[in-house]
């Protein structure tokens, strides 16, 4: 029943797309057809189909129907229930079937948006059949070569798992007595329910604004309207890729027990790839809908976003890598490059023909300005794109030309993206506060003096107090002041618009943020880059690494702590056995806590995987991995002190928190647009 569920709603949604794709680019030759109700069953069919697959997974797994191949291969019946329920995207065939539920989701709302219109429109007719088409694609590949319902018709040895299957809902299923269980990786860490899903929406989410850039052009509509009508879809996208990248570091820092959180690793660099490009492209559009500038770069960038997610699913779903996040080799690599060329040329293609109707905007007046430092912050972010890029690629064509295989690692991208990460933070602390149009030194001086003093008195301060590296004191400078600009900023608001009022200033810089909650939900995003920025700095450089045997009861010094091994234990549970050590962390006479740093064996997979103990603080954290199997006598232990890292998922969240604020808050009913010029001015 769960393969022949999941077949009708996989081709269900296939035959939908195809038909949405269909009736959306009829309705672009025939305008007065281009209304929500002709493309109603479609949408509907698209989305319920999608539901139904994924639903027909989700019980699946809980019910250990084995008779499909990707649930015997991916579940079992000792897997605890969160993680049977994150088995669903654990996998290739199943991360599609998640892939092709979120977009089916952005396509009923962009056709739900549709029904509020009065009169046919075009735009959203083309926009439904991109998305069709994009639709069609992916639930093509769960219906061929990445099908996850396929029939189980000859059980593993020994009775665990599948070793293989048929496409034919009604085949003859041999189910094996046991699943093989997800990967270990996958079930050690409650993230793995979250990180994924919050990625993919940030992902499936850029497909919106790329399909209504490509209608605009296919319909010759110059101007900002598609990127009105997207504002929400692309501040969704933005925000939940944001929130999966922290979540993600998190993940690794907690799970794979190296004691990092980011180590460029091509998937990493898949996901963050997009992000900058998309973080581009959200300036560039804000520029667009104010000032009327740079409309020509809206359309490149929103078209260059979008392929980089491709990219991205092609590095992660190909088997091109090897990596903790990539899926194994399949069948869906040459189609997934297939159709990053036809975005790449489509889009392209289409944006070229219409370059003399879209380029015809007006120039920005000045670039000693608001807009010119858009642009250089859209110019670092580019370069930064491009090195992460071409750092992530090149061993790829070097190997593919040649057969050598090469590595480009750590210090090569720590070395390009350190001069630029830093251009990129003095560039927003200043562009933020720049006026529109032209700005003049004097003005601009009085915006960034007191900022700049607390931030060099801050840096002063650190340096006495910490003497870090140079890294650091610029981290320190920087990250203040852009956190000083942004307050200041607030501050000369709320005060003059009470002073004018006669309230109080507190009340009037509530007022503010609600008022124009999209510009100062930027702010409070580029304050969280500042946040970010200044816990990476620290916590990367004054971080400190050590690995020691401990003999049980004889206490060692490290970072300031007392540490000490006070015994060992074994846990059986369902899935895993966890073999691990009880270590007592002191400062004097003070017990500050009982860490449990642990070894998890699973049963079934034969595979022992590390789980860390992090002993979490306002002044950092102290961070255990067992480097052996303890004995009752000793252990090997891994031992790092993280100095404020916190401050790292700080940082991220308050981006993210920034984007969401932009989006939900709503401005107080009787907002004046004086009070909108003024803060922002």
């Amino acid at each position: 029943m769960t393969s022949f569920l999941g077949f009708l709603g996989t081709w269900v949604a296939l035959l939908s797309a195809v038909a949405l794709a269909v009736r959306g680019f009829v309705a672009l030759r025939r305008p007065g057809q281009a209304t929500a109700s002709s493309l109603a069953i479609p949408a509907v069919g698209l989305i319920a189909g999608a539901v139904v697959a994924m639903g027909a997974l989700e019980i699946g797994l809980l019910a250990n129907d084995f008779s499909v191949e990707y649930i015997a291969n991916n579940s079992a019946t000792t897997t605890p229930f969160l993680y049977k329920m994150a088995s669903a995207w654990a996998a290739l065939e199943g991360s599609l079937v998640l892939w092709g539920l979120v977009l089916a989701v952005f396509t009923f709302f962009i056709w739900w948006g549709m029904r509020r219109l009065d009169d046919a429109d075009p735009l959203w007719a083309g926009a439904l059949a991109v998305m069709g088409v994009i639709s069609a694609f992916f639930f093509l590949l769960m219906a061929t070569s990445s099908n996850p319902f396929q029939v189980c018709t000859e059980a593993g040895s020994f009775g665990f798992g599948c070793a293989s299957g048929s496409w034919q809902p009604f085949a003859a299923a041999s189910a094996p007595a046991q699943g093989l269980g997800p990967n270990p990786l996958l079930q050690n860490h409650p993230l793995m329910a979250v990180h994924p899903p919050m990625l993919y929406v940030g992902y499936v989410g850029l497909a919106a604004p790329f399909s209504f850039a490509m209608a605009s052009l296919l319909i010759g509509e110059a101007g900002d309207r598609w990127l009105r009508v997207t504002r929400t879809w692309t501040r969704v996208a933005w925000i939940f890729l944001t929130a999966g990248i922290v979540l993600g570091g998190l993940w690794s820092y907690e799970v794979l027990g190296w004691g990092g959180y980011w180590a460029w690793d091509p998937v990493e660099n898949a996901s963050f790839m997009p992000w900058l490009v998309a973080t581009m492209f959200v300036h560039t559009a804000a520029l667009q809908m104010r000032r009327g500038v740079l409309q020509a770069w809206s359309y490149a960038l929103v078209v260059a976003t979008f392929a980089l997610t491709i990219l991205g699913t092609f590095l992660t779903r190909s088997g091109i890598i090897n990596s903790v996040h990539a899926f194994t080799q399949s069948e869906i690599g040459p189609m997934l490059l297939w159709f990053l060329v036809l975005i790449l040329v489509g889009g392209y293609g289409v944006y070229a023909a219409r370059i003399q109707r879209i380029g015809s905007a007006p120039r920005i007046d000045s670039l000693v300005s608001r807009e010119g430092m858009f642009m250089l912050n859209n110019l670092l972010l580019g370069v930064f794109a491009f090195v992460v890029l071409v750092g992530t690629l090149y061993p790829m064509f070097v190997e593919w030309a040649t057969g050598d295989q090469v590595g480009v690692g750590r210090p090569f991208f720590d070395r390009m993206a350190l001069p630029i990460s830093y251009a990129l933070l003095l560039a927003v602390g200043i562009g933020q506060v720049m006026p529109f149009r032209k700005a003049q030194g004097r003005v601009v001086w009085e915006r960034i003096r007191t900022p700049m003093r607390v931030a060099l008195a801050v840096a002063a301060a650190w340096a006495v107090l910490w003497r870090p590296n140079g890294w650091v004191l610029g981290a320190v400078l920087l990250s203040t002041f852009i956190i000083g600009t942004s307050a200041r900023h607030l501050w000369v608001t709320a005060r003059r618009a009470a002073a004018k009022r006669g309230s109080n200033a507190a009340g009037e810089a509530w007022r503010a943020l609600r008022k124009d909650s999209a510009y100062w939900g930027g702010m409070i995003a580029h304050v969280g880059l500042a946040v970010l920025a200044l816990g990476i700095a620290i916590s990367s450089n004054q971080a400190q690494h050590t690995e020691v045997d401990l003999p049980l009861d004889q206490p060692v010094d490290f970072a300031g702590f007392e540490v000490t091994y006070v015994g060992s234990f074994v846990d059986e549970q369902p899935n895993r056995i966890a073999v691990g050590t009880n270590i007592e962390i002191r400062r004097g006479d003070d017990l500050l806590s009982t860490l449990a740093p642990r070894l998890n064996e699973y049963r079934i997979q034969g595979r022992q995987i590390p789980s860390p103990a992090v002993d979490t603080g306002l002044r950092g954290d102290l961070y255990l991995a067992l480097a052996g199997t303890p004995t009752e006598d000793s252990v090997r232990l891994e031992m790092h002190w993280f100095p404020f890292i916190w401050l790292v998922w700080a940082g991220g969240f308050l981006s993210a928190a920034g984007g969401l604020w932009g989006w939900l808050a709503r401005p107080p009913r009787r907002a004046r647009a004086e009070d909108k010029e003024a803060a922002r001015a």
